[in-house]
């Protein structure tokens, strides 16, 4: 049996090759914390036998994901999505634990199921996995759609409903006639503690992180955090209810101070470190055994309950109004198990609801079905249209609009995202009387903005018929706004599919993901915190005393050193405008295979002797994929190969001829 130490190296390196792993392949980092736990637990390699001695710690995963979720409930969110959490969410919660019990007499035949149990089993059916699908639909730029907008208030209501869980089970543990006086003395609990939390703990907690942040230390910050946390956890415990109430409510509590995105990022590392250990010893409860033996009722058990749920929440969401084909996408969606439910099963077990053999089959059947979530959503939507009638429809009516607003542009310069950045991008534009066509995924931004007359239509860019229909072969430049990296990297993707070479300038927030985003085809990436530092530092020298002209001049040098192209720009519709031919601009040259250039370094092309200077060099790679080059004199030329360069129109001209 391993010591402790060594147990929690060979958790740690464990866990670190699995989400390495699971990363890689780009799937959730829970879906290694599982793998490992499987592979490692002591029905498989038996590397962990000893898993009771992290249990305990395991345990305190779960309280931190909850305090988390507390820090995310607030009153304003909640009231604006309430149809969609209270409505379709608790719909769903309430009818899958009600119908869980006539589906326990269809397995009487098997092992015998009490209704209590039954109901039991149905709210830890009841859960979807929050952390898989929140990050899967995010991945793909689905959080602003209308079945994005379903799934998460359904996965909202599904958390909130755990607390009511957490509290009921325990209580269908006791005798029928006892049933009804435990749930009353658990409300009354709970309702004491809302009391003594909300109306006395809200003016105190306000008052003590005041205190606390006036002293401005991060230890004595986090040493509070934990102390409230875990102290909020222990009370709810010596009143009867669980550590993670208690930590819920801790977290709402917070949430309504102004320290709540402080603690936010001051818990993450916590609950992640923890989460993942919850999962791995969550794995290692999985007996391969037990699955030989009972394979015909895991499959049954994986098998119907995914289906089950699909119906029930497509049926749902199409009972609240949505397209059968955004329906199917939901139940899609969150047909498989939940963080959640695991919680659950184990309340379960220790309370002894039900056969043990029956649990383990239960468990497999949710760890299975948590692995093809993620499959479930990659197809999602070609499962849609399979079987939905009108999503073909749907589709092409949406492509359509798109097509209609870029059909008579040429020339102009295709938004991807209309936020902040965007729409300020636009208006800018608009001055310089340059067309643009602007693609966003939130229908209500996209209503409001083309009300008020803004070239805007609802599309997603990560999609190739979307780019197609926005003109993205007539287009001269394509801005992308996102802040998540991730999907700015779909877009970038796309384009150079589509238009090898294209003029793209990417927005981010820092430059840790620079050489991500330019090897993915991005022409300039244009960091937030460094255009910040420079505006601040313009202001700051302006204050002091600085001459303008010198203070622009000190800018604009710190500019192209940052942006080469900065130098330069791409001629569009209103170069007229700008300036005669002695201004700079860029132009691309793609070598053709007869181009003299083609074996060629470029130094032996003495290209600078023309006044023109080489910005970027793409070649094609791995099929249709173009990457950036490093710029080196004895980099050779190949056909194919596409060159930016920077110089006057008459410079440039020359050079082109020069190269092919």
């Amino acid at each position: 049996m391993p010591s402790v130490l060594q147990l929690t190296l060979i958790l740690l390196a464990s866990g670190v090759a699995g989400v390495v792993i699971f990363r890689y392949f780009g799937l959730p980092p829970i879906l290694g914390y599982l793998a490992i736990g499987v592979l490692i637990g002591p029905h498989a390699l038996g590397l962990a036998n000893d898993s009771a001695t992290v249990k305990y710690l395991a345990e305190f995963g779960v309280v931190f994901l909850m305090f988390s979720i507390g820090l995310e409930f607030n009153l304003h969110k909640l009231r604006a999505m309430r149809s969609i959490v209270f409505g379709l969410g608790g719909s769903q919660v309430i009818l899958t634990m009600l119908l869980a019990v006539p589906a326990s007499l269809l397995m009487n035949w098997i092992y015998p199921i009490s209704w209590q149990a039954a109901i039991a089993l149905g709210g830890a059916l009841a859960m979807s996995s929050t952390a898989i699908v929140t990050k899967l639909i995010s991945d793909r730029s689905e959080i602003e759609t209308e079945h994005g907008r379903n799934i998460i208030g359904i996965l909202l209501f599904q958390d909130l409903a755990v607390v009511f869980l957490l509290i009921l089970l325990p209580s269908l543990g006791k005798n029928p006639g006892d049933l009804f006086l435990a749930l009353t003395a658990a409300s009354i609990k709970i309702s004491v503690a809302l009391v003594l939390i909300f109306v006395i703990g809200q003016t105190l907690m306000s008052r003590w992180f005041s205190l606390v942040a006036k002293l401005r230390s991060q230890e004595l910050f986090m040493l509070n955090l934990l102390l409230i946390v875990l102290g909020m956890a222990g009370l709810t415990e010596h009143f009867g209810l669980s550590l993670a109430l208690g930590a819920f409510l801790a977290g709402m509590l917070i949430a309504e101070t102004p320290y709540r995105h402080q603690v936010e990022e001051d818990v993450k590392p916590f609950r992640d470190v923890l989460l993942g250990l919850f999962f791995i010893t969550v794995g290692m409860l999985l007996d391969f055994e037990v699955i030989h033996q009972q394979w015909v009722l895991v499959l049954l058990l994986l098998i119907g309950p995914l289906i089950f749920k699909f119906g029930l929440i497509a049926l749902l969401s199409r009972a609240f109004g949505s397209s059968p084909g955004i329906s199917i996408r939901t139940g899609l969606c969150l047909a498989q198990a939940g963080e959640f439910g695991f919680v659950l099963l184990n309340q379960i077990d220790g309370l002894d609801l039900i056969d043990p053999a029956l649990s383990q089959a239960v468990l497999a059947a949710m760890l299975l079905s948590m692995f093809g979530a993620p499959f479930l959503i990659q197809y999602s939507d070609h499962i849609a249209m399979r079987f939905s009638s009108n999503e073909w429809l749907l589709q092409s009516l949406a492509l359509t609009r798109v097509a209609a607003k870029s059909v008579r542009t040429e020339n102009h310069v295709v938004i991807c995202g209309f936020g902040r950045s965007g729409q300020s991008l636009a208006r800018m534009l608009d001055q310089e009387k340059i067309p643009y066509i602007a693609l966003d995924m939130d229908p209500d931004r996209v209503k409001e903005a083309a009300g008020a007359g803004d070239n805007v239509v609802y599309g997603d860019a990560s999609r190739e018929n979307y780019l197609v229909a926005a003109g993205l072969a007539r287009a001269k430049a394509v801005v992308i706004t996102y802040a998540d990296t991730p999907a700015t990297l779909k877009v970038l993707h796309q384009v150079e599919h589509l238009r090898p070479g294209m003029t793209i300038l990417v927005r981010t927030k820092d430059d840790a993901d620079l050489a991500k985003l330019q090897a993915a085809g991005a022409t300039e990436v244009v960091p937030e915190l460094i255009e910040g530092s420079l505006m601040m530092a313009s202001h700051v020298l302006l204050m002091m005393g600085v001459p303008m002209r010198k203070v622009v001049r000190r800018i604009t040098s710190a500019r192209e050193a940052r942006y080469s192209l900065l130098r330069g720009y791409f001629r569009g519709a209103a170069d007229d405008d700008f300036g005669s031919n002695e201004s700079w601009r860029l132009h691309s040259v793609t070598l053709l295979p007869e181009s003299i250039s083609i074996g060629k370094t470029l130094d032996e092309l003495h290209l600078e002797n023309e006044g023109v200077s080489v910005q970027a060099v793409r070649r094609k790679v791995g099929g249709s994929d173009y990457v950036k080059l490093e710029l080196t004199p004895e980099l050779r030329l190949q056909a194919n190969d596409i060159l930016v360069l920077s110089g006057n129109s008459e410079a440039t001209d020359l050079a082109e001829s020069k190269l092919l």
